[in-house]
């Protein structure tokens, strides 16, 4: 497959919107290489490869570049507080866009590139609802690609108040691919591995 190619049957979606609790700051705001944001180093990078990309966010208006965004539709749990999750981020690109597919990638993996997509989208068959990688530390449900077969057992899982991916990976038929290596799934949690990744 030529590395320049564009896929058209396919959405990429940066997932944007997650706590960043352990870094005390968003992350996907935090400048990285030569961008002035994570999430704008992960738009640049996927961008040319793709007809139909999307940063998810609980708010787009925290993004100073210009790009398509999907906010979450709003969920209450039984506080009536609102509830914030891969899951409903999820069901929410889903349910607004209604893609047949989705490439998902966290904009806090900057090391997973389109080589690593490349080997999930050329795994991938029918009957398969996920593909997803799996390496020696375990399987990475936010690089991963999913259909919208997925959209009914998603929204089951959020009115249970379950939000775990790896839960809808159980119970969905699931395509594991196996990698080597370790460098394309490290995440960028805290301070530590934000410096580490600035290095490397």
């Amino acid at each position: 497959m030529e590395s320049d190619s564009k896929y058209n049957d396919i959405a990429c979606i940066i997932f944007a919107g997650g706590k960043s609790s352990r870094m005390g700051e968003d992350k996907s705001l935090l400048p990285f290489k030569k961008h002035n944001s994570l999430a704008q180093y992960q738009w640049e990078k996927f961008k040319p490869f793709f007809d139909k990309i999307y940063i998810s966010t609980k708010d787009k208006d925290k993004f100073d570049f210009e790009a398509n965004f999907i906010e979450d539709i709003e969920f209450l749990d039984n506080e009536n507080q609102k509830i914030f999750s891969p899951a409903v981020a999820m069901y929410s690109v889903f349910d607004k866009m209604e893609f047949e597919k989705i490439f998902v990638i966290s904009v806090d993996t900057p090391f997973f590139d389109i080589q690593h997509f490349e080997k999930l989208y050329d795994s991938e068959r029918s009957g398969v609802d996920i593909v997803i990688p799996r390496n020696k530390t375990g399987i990475h449900p936010l690089c991963a690609i999913y259909k919208i077969s997925c959209k009914d057992e998603l929204h089951k899982m959020i009115e249970q108040d379950v939000h775990k991916l790896r839960i809808l990976t159980k119970n969905l038929n699931t395509l594991y691919v196996d990698f080597e290596e370790e460098k394309p799934f490290m995440n960028i949690n805290d301070k530590n591995d934000y410096k580490k990744a600035l290095r490397l």
